[in-house]
Formats: C-alpha cells, structure tokens, sequence
C-alpha cells in the first residue's frame, strides 16, 4: 500500500478578488499537496465537490458579506455523508468574535488575513495527511 498526496479542496464564502486563494492554491501545491481550486460557495456544492474529488481537507476563504452559518451546514453535510475526517479550515476576514464560534463548531484552524502562505503551508504539512491506496 501506499500514502498519495494529501488532497485539498479550496472553496470560499463570500464575494472578492480570488488572487490570495489562487496563490495559496499554487503554494500548497508546490509543497506537495494536490489541490483542488473552485469557487464554490455554497455548502452542498462544496461538499459535493469534496466526495467527488476524495479530498482530506477543505480550505474555506472567507470574503467580505460571508455567512459563518455555512461552517456549520458544511460539516452537517460531512457528518451525514460520514466523511467527518474531512477536516476543515477557515482564513481571511472573519470578526474576532466569530473566531471561537466557528472552531466550535469544528473548524480546525482561522488564518487571519495578512497570514504568510507558508505559515498556511506549515500548518498543511503538519496536519493534513493523505490517506492509504
């Protein structure tokens, strides 16, 4: 058996320039990971697309306008579909007291805005593994 590349999905909530999630998308893959770019925004498209693709890993921008509600519909559709080892992370413009409300409802990690890609790409490392085939 062997271990393929950790996959990662990158969505967004939201509307905005997507040249930070375009970048990051060619960070992670420079440093291994296979990377699934889109524009997804909608929960049941995001995670539709992460059973599609076989992902270990959602990656969510969070844009100017974004619902945070959608945290927790994304990983009610995870739950149901049981992926729950799908794990998940937030980065970009969120409220500081929005903060603890979405890593209680289960996302990982929130990387602020103006947070260095290989910060991102560090965490990755550490923290998304792929899985046996």
């Amino acid at each position: 058996m062997t271990v393929r590349k950790g996959r990662i999905l990158l969505g967004k909530l939201g509307e905005g320039h997507k040249e930070a999630q375009l970048n990051l998308a060619k960070s992670l893959s420079e440093a291994g990971f296979e990377v699934i770019y889109t524009e997804l925004q909608h929960p049941e498209s995001i995670v539709n697309s992460a059973l599609q693709e076989s992902v270990d890993h959602i990656g969510i921008t969070i844009l100017p306008g974004a619902d945070i509600q959608a945290f927790e519909e994304i990983l009610r559709l995870l739950k149901e579909q049981e992926v729950g080892h799908i794990s998940i992370t937030a980065g970009g413009f969120l409220e500081d007291d929005d903060i603890p409300r979405i890593r209680e409802m289960g996302v990982m990690e929130f990387f602020p805005k103006g947070t260095l890609f290989e910060e991102i790409v560090e965490w990755s490392q550490k923290n998304i593994k792929g899985r046996l085939m």
